[in-house]
Parts: C-alpha cells; structure tokens; sequence
C-alpha cells in the first residue's frame, strides 16, 4: 500500500489524511508545527476591533484566520476593508468566517506557486500613498526560545509605493513534542516508502531537530514551494517533488509518482 506523511500542524492535517485515504493511501499524521494562541491576546483584540481602519487585511495563512476571528463573523461593521489570501486554504477559511468572496484577492487558480510574489500581481494596483495594511500573522517560538515572525516581502512592496503597514500576531507555532510512539513511526517512515508532504521550511527545520543524524537519502518529500524544496534538499532527501499547494494537484502529483 502506497503510504503517505502528513507534517501539516494537527488542525489542518485531518482533511488532507481523509482525502488521502479515500484514494487509498495509508496515511501517518506527524505534525511537525503546533498552533498555539498568543500569550497576550489584547493586541490580537484590539485589532479585531479595528478592521474599519484598514484598506486592507493580508492573512498569511488559514490559521491566521481562524485565531483572528476565534469564532466571530465578519460584519458589516468590519468596514469595507479587502481581504487578502495568499492560498484558496486562505480563501476558504475568509468565505467560512463570513467574508463576501468579493472582498477576497487572492492569487490565481492557475498560480505557479500560492505565495505572497503571486499575490502581489493581483493586488499591486490597489497600494498607494496613504494605504493601510494590517497583516495578521503567527509568531515562530523555536526550541531555543527565539522567536521570529516571517518573510516581510509583501510589506515592504507596499511601503515602497507609500503604504503603511501594522502587523498583528494572531498565534504562535511551536515545535511539536512528539511521543515515543510518534518518533519510531518517524524513523520507520524514513526508509519505508513514505513520501513525506512537507509545507514550510520551518517544519523541514523542526524535523532535523526531531530526528538529529538520521540519513535521509533513501526517503522523498513532496513539498508546495521552491524554498521549501532547499530546505528539504539540505536536510538530505534524496528525492524531492515539487507541487502546487492545492489538494488536487498534490494528489495527481503523488500518484504519477513510479
């Protein structure tokens, strides 16, 4: 049986494991990320209740959704900011929690890669001097302690073109801490056939931690973008699969696979 790892954080792996598995892929769930909520969430708050200042949202990702709105719907008295989606994950989890869908930018469907640079085509247009912005994003907490907040790529474009720019943490990701049973399916799965489905480069980095001096040339990694590619590529696989983000494309990429 064709067998499958699935690192996405354990909130989001469910509905990828289930389509896996209704096409007959045995599948591991090995989060590789934990989402946890902001140890302050005033700020969080307070943006929230901010909305009708902006021109518009940027929302890095689902997760960013659902901790901004924890529940809420948006509403009219959100005003009439537009909504940004770098991914349809994105997009859906803005149209679940109530967002017009024509209030939404996202990238096309026919994107090479979903990313902030595929983005940034279909919303350039709208930023000019006196346009705000308020991104809504995770914090990284690494093992270590440090912490870090991401590529500012899209910021920076639209301060260039005389925007400003707020910013507001929504979550944190963390690495998981897995059990013992979790870490020997991990090493199982390393020389067994499993393709690993690897999003971020961040989880790449927690799998080294997890799994210090393992060989990774016998395993392979279907990955959604050309950095996480490097980062999977560094780490050691020895076969590394690029594929659009979407679930159709990552299924007919992993089943024209030999």
């Amino acid at each position: 049986m064709r067998r499958a790892v699935v690192t996405r954080p354990a909130g989001e792996a469910a509905g990828w494991a289930a389509a896996l598995g209704e096409r007959g892929w045995a599948v591991a769930e090995l989060p590789l990320i934990e989402i946890a909520a902001p140890p302050d969430d005033a700020p969080l708050r307070r943006a929230r209740a901010a909305c009708g200042d902006y021109d518009a949202l940027m929302f890095v990702s689902a997760a960013a959704v659902t901790h901004f709105f924890a529940g809420q719907r948006w509403g009219d008295r959100d005003g009439a900011a537009r909504c940004w989606a770098p991914g349809p994950a994105t997009a859906r989890a803005l149209r679940a929690a109530g967002v017009p869908p024509g209030r939404i930018d996202a990238p096309a469907h026919d994107a090479e890669q979903f990313d902030s640079e595929s983005l940034w085509l279909q919303i350039a247009s709208q930023i000019g001097a006196g346009h705000r912005l308020l991104i809504v994003r995770g914090q990284t907490e690494g093992a270590d302690g440090t912490r870090g907040n991401g590529r500012d790529w899209l910021a920076q474009q639209c301060q260039q073109r005389g925007g400003t720019v707020d910013w507001c943490v929504a979550y944190r990701r963390q690495p998981p801490g897995w059990s013992a049973a979790q870490l020997a399916q991990a090493r199982a799965a390393v020389a067994d056939g499993s393709i690993w489905l690897l999003s971020s480069s961040e989880a790449i980095a927690n799998l080294g931690r997890l799994l210090p001096g393992t060989d990774w040339r016998r395993a392979c990694a279907l990955v959604t973008h050309p950095r996480i590619a490097e980062a999977a590529a560094w780490l050691g696989f020895g076969t590394v699969i690029i594929s659009r983000a979407s679930m159709p494309e990552v299924l007919r990429n992993l089943e024209s696979m030999p």
